[in-house]
């Protein structure tokens, strides 16, 4: 199954236009339920628009030219990435996008199928997303530098910070891979990061207590 991503259709999330729900009512030309049930879980993923492959199938389960199957496919896939964006989860969300005067039957039908498929494409939509790299762990020892001439002799104490990082396996493949970073800091600037991370922990407290 092709991967979507949320975050690439964040642009399109605005309400649909009095075209694309004209272009919807090309279904009403489909064989049978499962066709236009087949077309909306080809049409949600974000490769679908722009699919050869979807196009042709479209003309010739349809029987219609291909501009027309150009439009049903965009609508179709702006409608079932907006229902899964917007988190709609009720018959009466979903019929409400829908314009007055919109065939009934087609509209229910519609309705029907994306309720189905939600809660697919809702977890394969967040299995998907590529994100930050994580701290899988961490080390850390304090080290003297020293330094001398002939005028003085220094000792400056040091933290050496050591982050096991994990990276998003969207980015490396399908296994997720680790690296190693390490930092320096002198006495001032871990002051300085320790009551960040103290903002941060009374933060997420305060979130977690609500």
């Amino acid at each position: 199954m092709v991967a979507c991503s949320l975050s690439h259709d964040r642009e399109n999330m605005a309400a649909m236009d009095e075209v694309q729900f004209s272009a919807l009512q090309i279904l009403l030309k489909a064989s049978s339920k499962d066709v236009v049930r087949q077309l909306c879980q080809e049409c949600y993923c974000s490769s679908a628009s722009g699919s050869d492959k979807l196009m042709e199938s479209t003309c010739a389960s349809l029987s219609v030219a291909p501009n027309e199957a150009n439009q049903l496919i965009h609508s179709l896939h702006s409608l079932t990435r907006h229902v899964v964006y917007h988190g709609l989860t009720s018959p009466e969300e979903i019929i409400s996008l829908f314009p007055e005067g919109f065939h009934q039957n087609l509209k229910n039908l519609l309705t029907k199928i994306i309720l189905e498929n939600v809660s697919a494409w809702r977890n394969e939509a967040q299995a998907s997303q590529i994100s930050l790299p994580r701290l899988v762990d961490m080390d850390w020892r304090v080290d003297i530098k020293t330094s001398s001439d002939t005028v003085s002799r220094m000792a400056v104490p040091t933290c050496l910070l050591q982050l096991k990082i994990q990276e998003d396996a969207a980015l490396c493949g399908n296994d997720f891979t680790t690296s190693a970073l390490t930092v320096e800091l002198n006495k001032q600037t871990l002051d300085t990061m320790l009551d960040g991370l103290g903002r941060i922990r009374d933060q997420l407290s305060v979130i977690a207590n609500k």
